[in-house]
């Protein structure tokens, strides 16, 4: 080999060395936040969107029987069937919404993807049904309305920051009409005790999930024991372009929840397995609750 095809191998080794590095590195916790990366693109949007109309999987909404399961148990409790204002924060394609505007619920839906929106609204139009959809981030979402129930389901909870998720806190207590209730589900620590650190690497990584283009996909999943948060961190390298999107969860257990809701001037009335109201489960990977405005009078039948 002559000097200069040794010249050049050194300089691309130093390359691929660097790109490598950075593509294996852990960040911190919550380091970056790349939603937009997922939601607003044009073609994993499409991707998502599949997912959750998916009625056999439950990655990005859960599956539809225990939907209408959870829209059963919701609509039990007094007031919620007939009239109720209820918000719902990551509607997607509108799965809980409309099942709950065919209750006789006036009902709001905000959600990042346009592309589940636009879906969200041609399904209310067909159905007839009146519903109120935003897209936008549900970080920046602000009305003049309060609501009897605001839902975020999906574990959306989990994905956000200690920051965002004080803002949302915040944002909840204040949408909640007196008396209201707020219903979410979150990860356990029993989910993060069966997460392990992995790594993988595969052409068109997910069966070209995030390009419809010829591409190469590394998966690093990270995992912090202090903060009890995990990390899948996407790197995608295509021909004249890359993108990085870094997908976390935060996993609670009852009392850390609690004293994050605590903060927030609010607290959990209830505990459940799942938000279809099966008994609580101390090892199960999930857990809802229901959660008030601190010293208001019980009006749930919980």
């Amino acid at each position: 080999m002559d000097t200069g095809s040794k010249m050049q191998n050194r300089e691309l080794g130093k390359t691929l060395f660097s790109d490598l590095k950075w593509i294996n590195a852990r960040p911190k916790p919550f380091e970056f936040y790349t939603a937009s990366e997922l939601w607003t693109d044009e073609h994993t949007s499409a991707q998502m969107l599949a997912l959750h109309l998916n009625e056999n999987v439950d990655i990005s909404s859960r599956k539809m029987a225990f939907i209408d399961r959870s829209v059963d148990w919701l609509v039990s409790h007094p007031g919620i069937a007939t009239g109720a204002r209820i918000v719902d924060f990551g509607c997607g394609p509108g799965l809980y919404t409309s099942r709950l505007a065919k209750r006789g619920a006036d009902v709001t839906g905000i959600d990042f993807s346009a592309r589940s929106i636009e879906y969200a609204r041609d399904q209310a139009r067909t159905m007839g049904l009146d519903i109120c959809y935003v897209n936008q981030n549900y970080l920046d979402f602000t009305t003049d309305k309060q609501f009897e129930v605001v839902l975020m389901i999906m574990c959306d909870f989990c994905a956000l920051s200690p920051a965002q998720r004080e803002i949302m806190l915040m944002k909840f207590r204040c949408l909640l009409k007196p008396g209201g209730r707020i219903v979410l589900d979150v990860y356990s620590l029993a989910a993060f005790d069966q997460c392990a650190e992995t790594s993988r690497y595969e052409a068109n990584l997910q069966d070209g999930f995030w390009s419809p283009e010829p591409y190469y996909g590394f998966l690093n999943s990270f995992k912090y024991e202090e903060e009890k948060v995990t990390l899948d961190k996407y790197s995608i390298v295509g021909r004249t372009w890359t993108k990085s999107v870094y997908n976390w969860l935060q996993y609670f257990s009852v009392e850390s929840l609690t004293a994050e809701f605590r903060r927030a001037g609010l607290e959990i009335a209830k505990v459940y397995a799942d938000v279809a109201g099966k008994p609580y489960d101390a090892g199960a990977s999930e857990f809802a609750v229901v959660a008030r405005c601190t010293g208001e009078m019980e009006i749930w039948n919980i």
